[in-house]
């Protein structure tokens, strides 16, 4: 059983280096001028190591990681008990599915302009733009998820005497985790890309500022380096809710 994982590993990572060799290739073919605009891989790699040692890429990376982590956390929360409340009583859904669905279309990012004015440029800025960036999809996919239950299933539940704290919390719920978990699992990769965004337009620090930095400098190998560090944290949140969704839903989905 070790073997064949190892097997299917190796069969994965066979495509990614071939493409790093590929890479290397053409960066030192001399078909472009000097390692500027097309560094080599071995030169991206070594530069990455240049901004571990130094500290500059731990230090971007901690401040983006916190603020990535605030806003989705709170973001993915509040999301989560709107839509619990909304897809579980039609009253509520009623009232508030209008002002959220005029609200939905406008982008994480188009609230930037606003809340410059609102809030100022600091630490809460690009914490509220992952919070709203978080919040809608989380919230959609919690309503549908409840509110796809088989109706049957909470009638049953209401026959036998259970009351509606237990028909949510032991039918409803357990039953809306998948669609639950897909918004988690996708919001958390667009909760890198946004801040990324956000501290490339307004925020001096994090590593959307080093990469804005980089690019004044004409340094595309530390460009690069910031884009590996994004890849690398949107492949690992997305895992990680996989993996989550997996240990919780596995037995019975």
């Amino acid at each position: 059983m070790n073997r064949l994982n190892w097997l299917r590993f190796g069969s994965g990572m066979l495509p990614v280096i071939v493409f790093l060799g590929l890479w290397e290739i053409a960066a030192r073919s001399g078909g472009f001028p000097g390692n500027v605009f097309f560094p080599p891989f071995t030169l991206v790699i070594r530069e990455f190591w240049h901004l571990t040692v130094s500290g500059v890429l731990p230090e971007n990376f901690a401040t983006s990681l916190v603020r990535v982590l605030a806003g989705f956390s709170a973001g993915s929360a509040a999301g989560l008990i709107m839509g619990i409340l909304m897809g579980y009583r039609q009253c509520i859904n009623k009232a508030l599915h209008p002002i959220f669905s005029l609200l939905y279309p406008i982008p994480a990012l188009g609230w930037l302009p606003v809340l410059m004015l609102w809030v100022g440029i600091g630490e809460m800025l690009p914490i509220i733009i992952i919070f709203i960036c978080s919040f809608f999809p989380v919230l959609y996919n919690t309503v549908t998820g409840i509110r796809t239950v088989d109706p049957n299933l909470i009638n049953v539940a209401r026959t036998l005497g259970a009351s509606e704290g237990k028909i949510l919390f032991t039918v409803a719920l357990p039953l809306a985790l998948p669609n639950i978990f897909t918004g988690l699992r996708l919001e958390a990769g667009m909760a890198w890309r946004v801040i990324i965004a956000a501290e490339m337009v307004a925020i001096p620090t994090g590593i959307g500022a080093l990469l804005m930095k980089a690019e004044s400098l004409i340094r595309l190998d530390i460009v690069i380096v910031c884009l590996m560090v994004l890849a690398v944290m949107c492949l690992s949140f997305e895992r990680f809710f996989i993996f989550a969704e997996r240990k919780l839903t596995g037995r019975w989905r």
